[in-house]
């Protein structure tokens, strides 16, 4: 009985130590990328572009995000961005958790076909050209709400919503509620959203992200300079660097000094557009892990 507890014990111990090392190698493989990026952005480019730079940065500077910084459109880029972010994702809460929490109630007997309708629009839409019509005839195009009013609600972000309202919430607290007084919209704001924080901060966060990194809609929509978020203004500095780094410009060293800073200013772009949203998911990670399975197995 000795030898198979210490042979069970020893196949446990090497399972563990492979698990570990497959692990260390999964992280490596994301985590390293990462690093590269950061450690290239303030290390000479033409050392980054030969290979030389892997581990550690060399002949360091930070003259790529002088110039990134030096430029007034990243500052206007940035309060667009923000202001698009949080007012954006704070409409497509209200929008999208009322109605979600409307949809599952099992008494109410339309819900069935609006979420027909809804999820139609997951699988067909008029296409770009007639959108932008659209757009247009609503005088959405050059203004702010173009940002915010065509995307209140994403319908699968409202199918996970109204799926944990539907599974997670029992019927006997609401009719507990409801022998208390309780309204619908007491039991929705007092009952159902303080016991859906990880729901809530999950869809947040992707919301959040997705206006964050919306580059298409300025793209189409927009063409107010001083409208322009921070990835429409990221692109911009990064195809004149584009320029310049090819032997553009109107100096004759014009091209290869700049082509010795392009990789700084490239990967410093990278950062730049990157690094609120690493800053902000720490916050959030404790909701992120349960409420990320929400909605996976029940449809």
């Amino acid at each position: 009985m000795d030898h198979i507890k210490a042979g069970a014990t020893g196949k446990e111990f090497a399972f563990r130590v492979v698990l570990a090392l497959l692990c260390a190698v999964i992280f490596l493989l994301i985590a390293y990328p990462l690093y590269f990026i950061v450690i290239a952005s303030f290390s000479d480019s033409t050392l980054v572009s030969t290979g030389k730079v892997l581990f550690f940065p060399k002949n360091i500077s930070f003259f790529g995000y002088q110039e990134i910084f030096k430029d007034m459109r990243i500052w206007t880029g940035y309060r667009n961005t923000v202001f698009y972010t949080l007012f954006g994702t704070l409409v497509n809460m209200l929008f999208t958790l009322p109605a979600a929490y409307v949809l599952s109630r099992r008494e109410f007997r339309a819900r069935r076909i609006l979420m027909f309708f809804f999820v139609v629009t997951m699988f067909f839409n008029g296409g770009l050209i007639p959108t932008y019509l659209l757009m247009k005839d609503l005088q959405l195009t050059n203004t702010i709400w173009v940002f915010i009013l065509p995307f209140s609600v994403n319908v699968f972000y409202l199918i996970i919503a109204r799926t944990f309202f539907e599974t997670s919430l029992p019927k006997e607290l609401h009719e507990a509620a409801v022998m208390d007084g309780c309204s619908h919209f007491t039991f929705f704001f007092k009952v159902a959203l303080p016991l859906s924080k990880a729901m809530v901060s999950v869809i947040a966060l992707y919301y959040l992200v997705g206006h964050w990194n919306d580059f298409f809609t300025a793209l189409i929509y927009i063409r107010d300079t001083k409208l322009q978020p921070l990835q429409i203004i990221l692109r911009d500095i990064l195809l004149s660097n584009q320029v310049f780094a090819n032997g553009a410009g109107t100096g004759g060293d014009a091209g290869g000094y700049a082509q010795r800073y392009a990789d700084q200013i490239k990967y410093g772009v990278i950062i730049v557009s990157t690094l609120p949203i690493l800053v902000i998911y720490p916050f959030m990670q404790k909701y992120f892990e349960k409420g990320v399975m929400i909605g996976s197995i029940k449809g």
